[in-house]
């Protein structure tokens, strides 16, 4: 059976359009992050514990206040107003092998936590005031592999988080004071096949690093 452990925030699938499209789903995914799952800057993981091991390059955000519901939809610029920090942010996924030439089944991936597997983030700072322009460059090994920006995910990460503070406060669990929430990638989804040392620095905000053991 699966641990118990309590929610510390979210995860959001499906922030691009080359990603919706590939997967067959034409909105984006909420998934629970979990209290065990969320690992500091540094920590190393063994490949073969999980299915298929995926490393996802976001801008993690921190809440400062509850979202519950109301009848009026949340705007990007409200749930940016209750941020209170971000970070650099790498989502572990196990997508299990996942065919996505057959278009994927959506319940079959909401059973799934939307393939979270964890969380690693670097230090806390306060938000800047261009999110949207910040730019994420990844390394392996010291060798770039990978660089975009915080506008990557459909536009601006508070556009997701928006989408997410609507979408939870529908449900039992909304958005609280003290989550973390993985707003989307902002680089290519690295699948890694060798042991690595990956660097994932978000100009001027911070750097998170995590080792793979093949």
């Amino acid at each position: 059976g699966r641990e118990h452990a309590e929610p510390r925030g979210f995860k959001i699938g499906l922030t691009s359009k080359k990603m919706q499209e590939m997967c067959g789903i034409d909105s984006p995914l909420a998934g629970y992050v979990l209290e065990n799952r969320i690992y500091e800057s540094g920590v190393t993981l063994d490949a073969v514990r999980y299915g298929r091991l995926g490393l996802e390059f976001e801008i993690a955000v921190q809440m400062g206040r509850d979202l519950p519901f109301r009848p009026i939809a949340y705007t990007p610029e409200e749930v940016g107003a209750a941020v209170t920090a971000v970070a650099a942010g790498i989502e572990v996924v196990d997508d299990r092998n996942a065919d996505y030439t057959n278009k994927l089944d959506v319940l079959s991936l909401i059973a799934d936590n939307s393939w979270n597997a964890g969380v690693v983030h670097g230090p806390w700072v306060t938000p800047p005031r261009d999110l949207a322009a910040v730019e994420a460059v990844v390394t392996c090994d010291g060798a770039e592999i990978g660089r975009g920006f915080g506008r990557d995910a459909l536009g601006h990460p508070y556009i997701p988080l928006a989408w997410l503070a609507n979408h939870q406060a529908k449900t039992e669990r909304p958005i609280k004071a003290g989550d973390i929430v993985m707003t989307g990638s902002v680089v290519r989804t690295q699948f890694p096949t060798r042991s690595c040392r990956y660097r994932y620095e978000l100009a001027g905000l911070g750097v998170v690093e995590v080792g793979v053991r093949a």
